[in-house]
């Protein structure tokens, strides 16, 4: 070889949006991808919270802007999208990381209601945005889109098996945009945590059988932390990941192999 090899992993002139990320993994993935140079619009339900993710990137030397979304509403996500449009002038990375989980329990007892909230935040609006991203991505004929979804979609539960049921639909709806949007190349992936230490998994955290399998059966023997999940995000928004699409790209300490 003449030249050291460039960087996989450089994102400079990239722009980067990430669903739920003012805490958690979507904070660190916006971290992560700022990091290595992307430029990147830190959205959630809370504005204030964005700004203070967006002005830590700022500080490093970076750029972000913060914007405010539900991901409950088509209508605020496509406002989202235009705003981001606007000033920094384009989409390159799409992360989808923003969920709920407002139940725990047998799926027998669940309302209808609870159940259909989960699927249109986990899934539907997925979709919404990718069907933003995708004509601008098809038209520069690059893109990559990253669904968090989870190792709740890959094994059965007692208490959050419809949160289960969604995060199976987005490993199968990377698949199917996958197939889709494949010959425009944009790459469309899941990553699928196992438990990682963030605020909406509390419950699971602080569950005793949880932790024992943590610490006695789980291979790495340690909670996943956000940082652990924004490396595989910044993998796949990367060249590195350039010939991986339709995947789930499994992270948890090994606990499914366990």
């Amino acid at each position: 070889m003449n030249s050291i090899a460039s960087d996989l992993f450089d994102l400079g002139g990239k722009v980067a949006v990430i669903t739920g990320a003012s805490r958690g993994i979507g904070r660190a993935s916006a971290l992560q991808l700022a990091a290595r140079g992307a430029s990147v619009c830190v959205s959630s339900r809370h504005l204030g919270a964005c700004e203070e993710v967006a002005a830590v990137i700022r500080a490093a030397g970076g750029q972000a802007m913060a914007c405010e979304a539900n991901i409950s509403s088509q209508e605020q996500l496509a406002h989202l999208m235009r705003q981001v449009n606007e000033k920094l002038g384009r989409i390159d990375i799409l992360v989808c990381n923003a969920a709920t989980n407002p139940y725990y329990g047998p799926m027998e007892q669940m309302d209808d209601e609870i159940f259909l909230k989960i699927l249109r935040n986990n899934v539907l609006s997925n979709l919404w945005l990718i069907k933003q991203v995708a004509p601008q991505m098809r038209e520069r004929r690059d893109g990559s889109i990253i669904i968090i979804s989870s190792i709740a979609g890959l094994k059965g539960s007692s208490t959050i098996g419809a949160y289960g049921v969604s995060k199976a639909a987005d490993m199968q709806l990377a698949r199917d945009l996958a197939v889709e949007l494949g010959p425009h190349n944009i790459r469309v992936n899941c990553i699928a945590p196992g438990l990682i230490e963030t605020r909406m998994a509390q419950a699971l955290v602080d569950d005793p059988k949880m932790q024992a399998f943590t610490q006695g059966k789980l291979p790495l023997r340690r909670l996943g932390q956000p940082d652990d999940i924004a490396g595989v995000v910044a993998f796949l928004a990367s060249r590195a990941g350039a010939f991986v699409t339709g995947q789930t790209l499994v992270a948890d300490g090994g606990a499914v192999i366990a």
